[in-house]
């Protein structure tokens, strides 16, 4: 077959990779002027590697994207570390990356603590049951399960911070798959995501795979054979046997306006926070060791600080002391219209509360990075939403981050995405 996909990205390039591995032509549409989406990065004249625009890692339990590492010969370049996770708590951080920390956790008595480490273990090790869980909300299986106390001081934290207005809706199933997929030691890779897209991209280009960066597709449309005519600006239109489209689904809305209306209804269906990520070099280091501290959002004007030179040594950064300040939010928020001065001047003076020490000088520069569509909204029974990846539309795939669900977003699951899509292409012709 002849395909075509539409976006760069992971999951678009793990397609690719796969449908090229089994003999068929591929060509890639990304807009951008470099592959990996929400995954790649950016980089300062000072620095060694690229920096994700939005913070990344992978943990040791994601398989998909360590074995594509492998399968392309980047394996050698992931490597795994411990680090420090953390939660804000009058005043500091405490360290609660492990059972033994969480048990040292003064926030709540020893006997919530232990409940809280009995239903964490229940749900990591123990239950697979994904459709029970979402069933019902994480706020009241947490609160009957874990205690109302746990609840207040660490699951409602997390579920407003991710979710805002929506903490309450959120399935159980979400939490769940944010437990059972993770592990304690995180993954990185040498030169960054970055690196990892750009050798996953010259890998399918081995493959015979045309990957045609800063080219937007204006247009689709579906010949009477089901063919499909791609329309690039500038370009003649190209014909495909297949097409799928990566990315959010106002892209396919506007790509393929003719799906039936009950598909198109399961898109509208589908809600999304968006991400605002600041990101600060500094000549000093603002924690103490602290690699991810997450925050308050009654007490700071973000969600999570991560210090990602305390996980990756400031050396391959210039001696820059690299720090995300992220929030996920509503794509209405006024954080999508200010500019990257307006957002300092919320963000600076929250860090004094970090380190006292903390003075306006230590900022030699800073970036601002904006996703609408970042970290997708999973309500109650949200599996019957999902609209499968083979849309109504003959030869049309769609695959984006939503339908990775119950699992979070992320870069394995995204491989997974890029890869199951692949199947359901292959398959589809047979």
């Amino acid at each position: 077959m002849n395909i075509a996909i539409i976006g760069a990205g992971v999951a678009g390039l793990a397609a690719a990779h796969d449908l090229a591995k089994a003999g068929h032509h591929a060509t890639i549409f990304e807009a951008a002027p470099y592959a990996g989406g929400l995954a790649s990065g950016f980089r300062d004249p000072r620095w060694e590697w690229p920096l994700e625009k939005f913070y990344h890692h992978i943990f040791t339990t994601d398989k998909a994207i360590i074995d594509l590492a492998h399968a392309i010969g980047f394996g050698d370049k992931l490597f795994f570390r411990g680090q420090v996770t953390a939660q804000w708590w009058q005043g500091r951080g405490y360290d609660l990356n492990g059972p033994l920390q969480v048990l040292r956790f003064p926030a709540l008595p020893l006997a919530d603590r232990l409940r809280f480490g009995a239903v964490a273990f229940y749900l990591k090790y123990v239950t697979n049951n994904w459709q029970r869980l979402e069933r019902t909300t994480a706020a009241s299986w947490t609160s009957r399960w874990a205690g109302p106390r746990v609840y207040k001081a660490l699951w409602r934290p997390l579920l407003e911070g991710k979710f805002g207005p929506y903490a309450d809706e959120v399935n159980m199933a979400w939490l769940w798959s944010r437990l059972k997929a993770r592990s304690f030691k995180l993954g990185y890779f040498v030169g960054g995501f970055q690196g990892f897209s750009d050798a996953l991209l010259a890998a399918v280009e081995r493959l015979g795979v045309r990957v045609r960066l800063k080219s937007p597709v204006s247009g689709a449309h579906q010949r009477p054979d089901g063919r499909w005519d791609v329309l690039a600006p500038g370009q003649p239109a190209e014909t495909f046997d297949q097409l799928l489209v990566t990315g959010a689904p106002g892209l396919l809305r506007k790509l393929a306006p003719h799906l039936p209306d009950g598909y198109l209804g399961k898109l509208g269906q589908l809600r999304s926070m968006g991400a605002v990520v600041m990101t600060l070099a500094l000549t000093k280091p603002l924690t103490d060791g602290i690699y991810w501290l997450n925050t308050p959002k009654d007490e700071f004007p973000f969600l999570a600080l991560v210090e990602h030179t305390n996980f990756i040594e400031p050396e391959h950064y210039g001696g820059d002391r690299l720090i995300y300040l992220g929030d996920y939010l509503d794509p209405g928020h006024e954080y999508f219209r200010l500019s990257r001065e307006e957002l300092l001047e919320r963000f600076l003076p929250a860090l004094k509360r970090v380190n006292p020490q903390f003075d306006r000088s230590w900022v030699r520069d800073s970036w601002l990075h904006r996703e609408a569509y970042a970290q997708p909204i999973a309500p109650v029974n949200h599996g019957r939403d999902i609209p499968p990846l083979q849309t109504p539309l003959p030869n049309l795939f769609w695959a984006s981050m939503s339908q990775v669900y119950p699992w979070d977003r992320g870069t394995n699951f995204a491989v997974e995405l890029g890869q199951r899509v692949a199947r359901e292409m292959i398959e589809g012709k047979l």
